[in-house]
């Protein structure tokens, strides 16, 4: 025996494994969270377990048996035979760091130190690995490129390499033809208190005839502290304890297995002091799969029954609300996201992160893991995510720009870049350092800069002004929320939150994602949470187009419509969801009737079908006042229900499961049942289109134009169910008559002018007056003379332009107009006369 173990093994259940040190306690996922299509796993067929045996760091062997010891000092190394003893010293004077990768970021005793996977030489002849480490100071906002001169950097060499050769990490066991390598890489680290863990590479055994063959594999894990009272070294990581953490396995799962290193980056500390790395393994077809490894008492390892799909590498992990999720590079060019528990089974979270950040799988950009972290910010828990964005324009020279982006696991928002501007970015790390109470927090990122094909550096940056941006999108996600929540009616919230159903203030915005409202910028609709704004294209000629109407109305489209997209957003994408399952819902209103034969789009999703794009599911309306429903393959259903001109109806279309789809006019389903939609590509959805799709060349009668109002577009990214739908339906916006916009714009225009200090009138894009909107988003006029129920709401959703109202909860006396002063004449009149009558009363008292 090489080593003394005391063996553990796991359970064999399927699903659920016992954690070390827990209890077996456990951990239960959110009950509101939809559920998601499970992925295709990998499981173990037999326990596969890690087990601590603490590997010498003292050079005294003393026996030929090669019993394990542990060093009180680390630098002691009396050397009486070649054997595999290996020991931590720092570089030495004529040794140099030529490249730096793998970054990580840990905070320990109020400090801040970067490590980084170390590539070294010496004379010019001598390549080896060590582990670079040091204090970062930020000051300023400035990216700054960390001095390989003057890093803290360690090597795990033999004793026996000597002061001239260089340092061997390979060591033949005395006596026998086992040889020992040591691999130190892709440093991964997790903090304890004052204690620094990282997985800092593996090992392995061979025979020395047959070095090849492998008969023994590990992972290295090295315990560190803070040293800042040796002489001249200041604040730094020592790293001491060396553990090797055998892989014993039967031998069919050592066929399944060949291999396993740590994730790099950074593990985490979960609920109940467990400790957890991300790690890689490789199959023995050469394919990476990621999974995580994780302990209660550093006693005894326990490796994850489950995995990622073949061919995804470079894990990160958080833990998110009693779940861990993990965040994967994978070959097939996307960034795959999986969500579990320790004891429960792996699940691809396909409707919220999962495959939206592309993964670049060619060249020296292939295996970049992200910065992948927690927040509490403005008592918000979020994730901040740091990922290279490549240029459109792909070319030999292109560089990664790295970009910091924020989500709550619904919303995703890009805050922007935060590199270098020549900068080219592979690998990041991710820190959130607290003050309390939000005082003094911090943001950092550390990176991974490419200086050629073999060469890198690491660039540390401090992010305040990306974290002050953070805060101002969680502020605008909360007043969105409060204004969608105002769509649900007072009294079906009120009756409806004790049952939690329908229109509960919570559920109306459970899984929405994004909000097309009022924020109209030329061609641009924008996003009211700050995620994928739609896009407004008109293919005939320049007299038709779309007329913002504002927050009552919406737009208004001619020939024209907007195309919200998804796939077609390009390199990443942040609606990949809808691929699986959504809910698109709007309130339109169809101001005129269709003279051809062909049914005119209303609203719809479209998929990627050989370059060129068709209807996947879609809404549209005829001349005999019908609604049909297009599904994919070209089938149209004529439905039973009609519709009218200048009437307000809320549309709506579901996906459920890739391949079902639905359609709702006023909360009410149309058709008998939900279709089957044929050829869904679940990477195919190319862009939702709203108010037309623009038809095609051959099928140029689908340009007919027709007036179309839309506003209040709402995208879930889970399908809703009839009850939801039908609530939202109760408390619809009316949406008035043209000629009826006309008429108030005209109004409206004529007391601007007049009024100098009135509000101004917005312009249509083609030359009209904008409609005033004085119906707020709850109490609108209609087309048909009914008013919208609830009042409520005014003071959020003001139209552009509205008339002063002194008696209206939102108006102000000092914000009234003082064109007209007749009124104001008279106030002054009155004092007047009350002063001469003061007068008056004062000298007659003085006479008498």
């Amino acid at each position: 025996m090489l080593s003394r173990v005391a063996a553990v093994k796991a359970p064999r259940t399927h699903n659920r494994r016992r954690v070390i040190g827990s209890g077996g306690r456990r951990r239960k996922g959110r009950e509101s969270e939809p559920p998601r299509p499970n992925m295709s796993r990998h499981v173990f067929n037999s326990a596969a377990l890690l087990l601590l045996f603490v590997m010498m760091i003292c050079c005294d062997s003393g026996s030929a048996q090669t019993e394990v010891q542990q060093s009180s000092d680390p630098k002691s190394c009396r050397v009486s035979s070649p054997e595999e003893f290996f020991v931590w010293r720092d570089k030495k004077n004529d040794e140099a760091v030529s490249s730096l990768r793998v970054p990580s970021l840990v905070e320990v005793n109020g400090g801040l130190f970067a490590v980084a996977e170390a590539q070294c030489t010496r004379n010019n002849n001598c390549v080896f690995t060590g582990i670079a480490s040091e204090l970062l100071t930020l000051t300023d906002e400035k990216p700054k490129e960390l001095d390989t001169s003057n890093l803290k950097t360690q090597v795990l060499g033999n004793c026996s390499s000597g002061e001239a050769q260089c340092p061997f990490q390979t060591a033949v066991l005395a006596g026998t033809q086992r040889v020992k390598k040591v691999h130190v890489s892709r440093p991964t680290t997790v903090v304890n208190g004052s204690d620094i863990y990282m997985l800092a590479g593996n090992y392995s055994w061979t025979y020395e005839a047959k070095k090849d063959s492998v008969f023994q594999w590990g992972l290295s894990l090295v315990k560190g502290n803070i040293n800042n009272n040796e002489e001249g070294s200041g604040n730094r990581i020592q790293w001491k304890d060396t553990y090797d953490l055998p892989w014993i396995s039967s031998s069919r799962e050592r066929k399944f297995l060949t291999g396993l290193i740590g994730g790099g980056g950074s593990g985490i500390k979960i609920k109940g002091d467990t400790f957890l790395f991300p790690v890689e393994g490789t199959k023995e077809d050469g394919k990476a799969v990621s999974l995580i490894m994780y302990s209660s008492d550093t006693a005894g390892w326990t490796v994850s029954r489950e995995m990622s799909d073949d061919g995804c590498s470079d894990p990160s992990v958080v833990e998110w609300k009693d779940k861990l999720m993990m965040m994967t590079a994978c070959d097939d060019g996307r960034r795959r996201v999986y969500e579990f528990a320790l004891t429960e089974s792996w699940t691809e979270a396909l409707g919220t992160l999962s495959r939206v950040w592309s993964s670049k799988h060619t060249g020296h950009e292939k295996g970049v893991g992200s910065g992948f972290t927690t927040a509490r910010i403005e008592e918000k828990d979020v994730m901040l995510v740091t990922l290279p964005v490549y240029p459109e324009n792909k070319g030999k020279n292109e560089k990664g720009v790295l970009h910091l982006w924020l989500t709550d696991n619904t919303h995703i928002v890009d805050i922007g870049p935060v590199s270098g501007n020549d900068d080219d970015v592979a690998a990041s790390s991710l820190l959130y350092k607290s003050g309390g109470n939000n005082n003094n927090e911090k943001l950092i990122a550390l990176y991974e800069k490419k200086k050629g094909e073999s060469s890198s550096g690491m660039v540390s940056v401090l992010l305040t002004a990306q974290l002050k941006r953070v805060k101002e999108v969680l502020a605008t996600w909360k007043k969105v929320d409060k204004r969608v929540s105002q769509l649900c009616p007072t009294s079906i919230a009120e009756k409806d939150r004790s049952t939690g159903t329908a229109c509960d203030a919570g559920k109306i915005t459970d899984g929405l994602v994004g909000f097309l409202s009022g924020n109209f910028s030329e061609s641009t609709w924008r996003d009211e949470y700050l995620g994928v704004d739609a896009t407004v294209t008109s293919d005939i000629g320049t007299g038709n187009g779309v007329t913002f109407t504002g927050y009552a109305d919406g737009a208004t489209f001619r020939g024209a419509w907007a195309e919200w997209p998804v796939g077609k957003q390009g390199e990443n994408q942040l609606y990949h969801f809808a691929n699986y399952n959504f809910t698109l819902l709007a309130t339109v209103s169809i101001h005129g009737e269709p003279k051809g034969v062909t049914p005119i789009p209303l609203m719809g999703v479209k998929k990627m079908n050989g370059g060129k794009s068709a209807v996947l599911l879609g809404l549209s309306y005829n001349k005999e006042g019908k609604w049909e429903l297009l599904q994919s393959g070209g089938s149209r259903n004529a439905l039973s229900s009609d519709w009218e001109p200048d009437t307000t109806y809320q549309v709506a279309i579901v996906l459920q499961n890739s391949t079902q789809g639905s359609a709702y006019v006023d909360g009410q389903r149309v058709g008998n049942a939900t279709c089957e939609l044929e050829n869904a590509d679940p990477k195919g959805i190319s862009h939702f289109y709203i108010g037309g799709d623009g038809g095609s060349a051959e099928n140029t009668e689908s340009r007919e134009v027709v007036p179309v109002t839309v506003t209040n577009v709402l995208l879930y990214n889970r399908p809703l169910d009839d009850t939801e739908i039908n609530a939202l339906n109760a408390n619809k916006v009316l949406i008035s008559k043209l000629e009826e916009r006309s008429t108030a714009a005209e109004e409206t225009l004529s007391k601007a002018v007049s009024k100098p200090f009135a509000q101004g009138v917005v312009s249509k894009s083609s030359g009209e007056p904008q409609q005033t909107g004085k119906e707020s988003l709850m109490g609108s006029s209609g087309g048909n003379g009914e008013t919208a129920g609830g009042t409520y709401g005014q003071e959020e959703f003001q139209p552009w332009v509205r008339e002063p109202n002194a008696t209206a909860p939102s108006s102000k006396l000092e914000n009234l107009p003082q064109g007209d002063n007749s009124d104001a004449g008279t106030m002054r009149e009155i004092r007047i006369l009350l002063l001469l009558l003061l007068v008056l009363g004062l000298w007659g008292f003085a006479v008498l």
